[in-house]
């Protein structure tokens, strides 16, 4: 069985160089380099790629059965890297990666843009009232409670309050400081309407920045506690390593950070300049459907851009961790999921 292991993926790698320009397929690895950003960038591109949320059940089924066909070396012929690699982008975009369980549509990466979308855009709808504030706030960081709760990493049980403790957390931040700042804003008497109505439409950057740091490590503190599994180059368990879970989460928050600054402060400047246009001024009615727009392509860009910062299995010299991880194996460095 191990020969024939060893022999399929060369067969497919000979049948797809002829057929397309795949390169050789690597069970569980990425299809580009993660050592680069943009070859990070390009396999993150394949994560949040809209159309896997369209892969049905049967599709699903025969992407899983190929890749373990691949594993147990009883793949049949014909079959080309290209193959192989499409397979492991649909499992990789629904199923969690260490549960193997599938993630709810809305809260996975490729259903981020068009499920938050909305979301953003009603963030940055000028002369919002408390109300509206508040709501928009409370929506965007449910919606990103969730997103990091379902892919999160998994290695360790979590319970729900932890869920419920890093919700209540960042949904109170943000609606605080969103509030805050408005009402400041609004106090600030040495401005002309129109340079307070320009810097309101700032607020919600801050806001969600700070609340985005405040959920990943309300919602992801029990890594901290109990540490992460780290796993050798041959993907065999080494140990569970609270230094790693400090890398993890503070790559996932800076990533946090990075990730609402094109959405919400490139939107707001190119709006303020679109407004004065003779078109949008002559038809208001297009402001909403315009400012949409700015914003879909605002977030497609700033989301790939964002967690293509740090590769999601991260490596790490054991050398830097605990020294019962380091002595537990000959290898010299280690990985682990940081989540996204």
């Amino acid at each position: 069985m191990a020969d024939t292991a060893t022999t399929a993926p060369v067969a497919a790698a000979s049948a797809a160089s002829a057929s397309s320009d795949a390169p050789p397929f690597q069970l569980g690895k990425p299809r580009f380099q993660q050592t680069s950003f943009y070859g990070r960038f390009r396999h993150f591109l394949d994560i949040i790629d809209p159309r896997t949320l369209f892969v049905t059940e049967r599709r699903l089924r025969e992407a899983v059965q190929l890749l373990e066909d691949y594993k147990h070396g009883t793949l049949r012929p014909g079959v080309t890297n290209e193959q192989l690699w499409s397979a492991q982008k649909i499992k990789q975009a629904i199923l969690h990666p260490d549960t193997n369980e599938k993630i709810f549509m809305p809260f996975r990466m490729s259903g981020y843009i068009p499920f938050g979308t909305p979301i953003v855009v009603g963030l940055l709808l000028p002369n919002q009232t408390l109300a509206s504030t508040i709501f928009w706030q409370w929506l965007n960081q449910s919606h990103n409670a969730c997103v990091n709760y379902a892919n999160r990493n998994a290695t360790k049980p979590s319970p729900a309050s932890k869920f419920i403790q890093g919700y209540l957390g960042a949904v109170i931040s943000a609606v605080s400081i969103a509030v805050g700042l408005n009402v400041l804003v609004q106090k600030a008497n040495k401005f002309t309407p129109a340079t307070r109505l320009l810097i309101q439409r700032f607020v919600p950057f801050p806001a969600v920045a700070s609340a985005n740091i405040c959920n990943v490590v309300l919602m992801r503190y029990g890594e901290l506690e109990e540490g992460i599994d780290v796993l050798d180059s041959d993907g065999n368990l080494v140990g569970s390593s609270k230094i790693a879970a400090r890398h993890a989460l503070l790559e996932t928050a800076l990533t946090r950070v990075v990730l609402p600054m094109p959405i919400l402060v490139l939107p707001p400047i190119i709006m303020s300049m679109l407004e004065k246009t003779a078109l949008l001024q002559a038809r208001p009615r297009l402001l909403l459907p315009v400012q949409s727009l700015v914003c879909l392509a605002a977030f497609g860009l700033a989301l790939p851009l964002a967690i293509s910062l740090f590769p999601q299995m991260s490596e790490i010299e054991t050398s830097q961790l605990e020294p019962e991880i380091a002595r537990a194996t000959s290898s010299r460095t280690v990985v682990y999921n940081k989540g996204l």
